[in-house]
């Protein structure tokens, strides 16, 4: 009897943060039966954080239906969300999928789709107060699930929120056994990845990075929360 197949797609855009989609694509794409598709609004090239390219996107509009959607995040992830074709797409995917999900500030995208009205959501420590812009409910969990929507918190959580779907998915089994065989055994050498782990200065320090961009993101997030709710009470 052949595997039922299971659709896998990553929603990416310009300058999104590549571990936020790669670590989890690594893992998903090992479902049994996986149909995994990267798409873009316009298709074709994406250049993520970095300068990494990714190729031969499809187009979000050409592709059908998917089990599991997800959105990595990004320093543009709020600007995305004032996107009208692209966040339009992702609303419509979503509501057809067995599974919503996001790593990062992928949650801001997806509310601004109007998918987490009313439901906990992850994202990165830093942008995490954006939540409620979209009706959401801020959650320090590294993965969080509320119905059919889980959400990673910041870019590395992305691993481990792909463990928690491939168990869900396939079985807690199959996920034990991949872990061994992509050897995920976390041994950071530096112990503060977390706010609430790091010394104070440097906690300080990378505050201070993420200042700069607050301001417009606040402002975008606001905006993305308005249009959403214009959009869905319309």
């Amino acid at each position: 009897m052949s595997q039922k197949r299971f659709t896998t797609v990553f929603a990416i855009y310009p300058d999104l943060t590549h571990l936020d989609f790669t670590g989890p694509h690594q893992v998903l794409c090992r479902l049994p039966g996986a149909e995994t598709i990267i798409a873009s609004r316009e298709g074709g090239e994406i250049v993520a954080e970095g300068g990494l390219v990714i190729g031969r996107t499809r187009k979000l509009s050409d592709i059908e239906r998917c089990d599991l959607i997800c959105v990595p995040g990004g320093m543009t992830a709020t600007t995305v969300a004032l996107d009208e074709a692209f966040v339009s797409e992702v609303r419509r995917l979503a509501l057809g999928a067995k599974y919503i999900t996001s790593v990062c500030t992928g949650s801001l995208i997806l509310g601004a789709a109007g998918l987490l009205q009313g439901k906990r959501a992850a994202c990165h420590w830093a942008w995490r107060g954006l939540l409620p812009e979209f009706d959401a409910i801020p959650d320090e969990g590294r993965v969080v699930r509320d119905g059919n929507v889980f959400t990673g918190g910041g870019v590395t959580a992305g691993i481990d929120f792909a463990f928690t779907m491939m168990a869900e998915i396939a079985g807690e089994a199959y996920a034990k056994a991949l872990t061994l065989g992509l050897e995920y055994a976390p041994a950071p050498p530096f112990r503060g990845g977390r706010p609430e782990l790091a010394d104070g200065e440097t906690l300080a320090r990378v505050a201070g990075t993420m200042d700069g961009a607050m301001a417009r993101r606040v402002a975008e997030a606001q905006e993305a929360g308005a249009r959403m709710r214009t959009r869905i009470n319309a």
